[in-house]
């Protein structure tokens, strides 16, 4: 059985772990939001992403409504691009 000092410690980790979920969703929807911008300004069929994986910084893995699924990076020459996977 928990000691009230475990429990104090433990639903304040999870508490602390709960108020930055919306942090996160919040950022990913942004991404997410940016990476439909991107596909779509360069002509590429893709409705909505509705997943991304970052590989490294600005560098992702996009996965559109319609099922298309692009890498989305910065070339050496400093241009985004969408590359279909």
């Amino acid at each position: 059985m928990l000691n009230t000092r475990t429990l104090a410690v433990v639903l304040a980790a999870f508490l602390a772990t709960l108020s930055s979920l919306p942090a996160g969703a919040a950022e990913d929807a942004a991404l997410l939001k940016d990476l439909s911008a991107v596909i779509a300004l360069l002509g590429q069929p893709c409705g909505q992403v509705v997943s991304a994986t970052r590989l490294k910084a600005d560098d992702h893995v996009a996965t559109c409504s319609n099922g298309s699924r692009y890498h989305v990076f910065i070339n050496a020459a400093g241009k985004v691009v969408a590359e279909k996977r």
